[in-house]
């Protein structure tokens, strides 16, 4: 019965602390994030957060935070955590969102790995899109990857084939379709059927 009560109070005590953090982080503006967190978060809006550099007239180099026009995937309110950036390979002072890392066979081995690809659904959600937006489908790319077939994925990636866009799954996550092309479609070759 003692620890019943124990447990009840420290689930309580956890719940308190949580809204407790809630309240005093407020709602995030990438604006006021400063270098150290905004690349990987996500604005109260759902808008993904980029870095930017400037340089100064003096060649003094100055970073900020801007809101760009990339939305989340039903995330908001989100600063990616370090062990997250450490799992999946990131850095925080990446500038801007690419897809080019994507053509670096160590950064998806990471990105693919279980500690990211099931532990991260903010990383996972952006390169989900930027690989969609390639064309590419990344379950197909993180299944050659642990296939061992890198140079399918990396081909992959590199054709310039359109695949028409569709609801995609994964995990937990759906995925509203990707731009619509007026031009002829054509399935990359990684992608044609077995």
């Amino acid at each position: 019965m003692a620890s019943d009560f124990g447990l009840k109070a420290l689930a309580i005590l956890a719940l308190a602390l949580l809204l407790c953090v809630q309240g005093t982080l407020g709602e995030i503006t990438c604006e006021n994030l400063d270098q150290d967190t905004c690349a990987y978060a996500i604005s109260s809006t759902g808008k993904r957060c980029v870095l930017e550099k400037q340089v100064k007239r003096s060649g003094e180099e100055a970073y900020t935070c801007r809101t760009s026009e990339i939305e989340a995937d039903r995330l908001r309110n989100w600063i990616e955590t370090d062990q997250c950036l450490k799992a999946c390979g990131l850095d925080r002072k990446v500038l801007g969102i690419s897809s080019d890392s994507l053509l670096e066979s160590r950064f998806t081995q990471k990105l693919c790995s279980p500690q990211c690809y099931d532990s991260c659904p903010n990383v996972v959600d952006l390169y989900f899109n930027l690989a969609a937006g390639e064309g590419v489908f990344l379950p197909k790319l993180c299944e050659a990857q642990q296939g061992g077939n890198v140079r399918r994925g990396m081909v992959e990636i590199q054709s310039s084939g359109h695949v028409a866009p569709g609801p995609i799954h994964h995990g937990k996550f759906t995925t509203a379709p990707g731009p619509i092309y007026t031009e002829k479609y054509t399935v990359a070759p990684a992608l044609a059927p077995y």
